[in-house]
């Protein structure tokens, strides 16, 4: 006799207590990750700062990092939580929704890859991201100092250290030089 094993949802995810590990959803099932390490996290907040000072002085949205969770899917729940992400500020959650996970995606997903993220686990997250409305994914390789673009159209393009980094049109006029983001790492 087969034991059906219940799926989680976001709401359940939500209630989960704090265990010092990092937790998404994906179709239901829950994923568990071990912290980041220091240089996974420094360059989240590298990229945070340059990204959120931006942001804040245009005054184009909000920019979120600490891995923030976004609900991607329903009926199986799929909860996604990028290292850094941007809401345009028509979309900024209010009052309670702001203590909750966002229903929708950001408009802007970052990932830094950490050397324990599988090549597999990475495209997965970076294809539900696309598929779910996220307008640009950025997924930084501190290990090779590039970063790859990816858009809901299938394009992606490599930025190199000496490249500008660019908002396109969804964080308009922001770039950042790639080499910026990895120096003292």
């Amino acid at each position: 006799m087969a034991i059906e094993q219940k799926l989680m949802t976001a709401d359940d995810l939500l209630c989960l207590p704090d265990d010092g590990m990092r937790h998404e959803l994906v179709r239901g099932e829950l994923r568990t990750m071990p912290p980041g390490r220091w240089e996974h996290g420094h360059e989240s907040s590298k990229l945070d700062r340059s990204l959120g000072n931006y942001v804040d002085a245009h005054g184009l949205g909000e920019v979120a990092t600490n891995e923030p969770g976004f609900v991607l899917t329903t009926n199986p729940d799929t909860v996604r939580a990028p290292d850094v992400a941007f809401l345009r500020r028509d979309r900024l959650p209010t009052g309670t929704a702001r203590r909750r996970y966002f229903q929708g995606a950001p408009d802007l997903a970052v990932e830094v890859i950490s050397p324990n993220d599988l090549a597999e686990e990475v495209e997965n997250k970076l294809d539900e991201y696309l598929r779910s409305g996220v307008r640009l994914v950025w997924v930084v390789y501190v290990k090779t100092r590039n970063v790859w673009a990816y858009k809901p159209d299938g394009t992606g393009k490599l930025y190199r250290a000496a490249d500008a980094l660019p908002g396109e049109d969804v964080v308009p006029g922001f770039a950042v030089t790639v080499g910026e983001l990895f120096e003292g790492v």
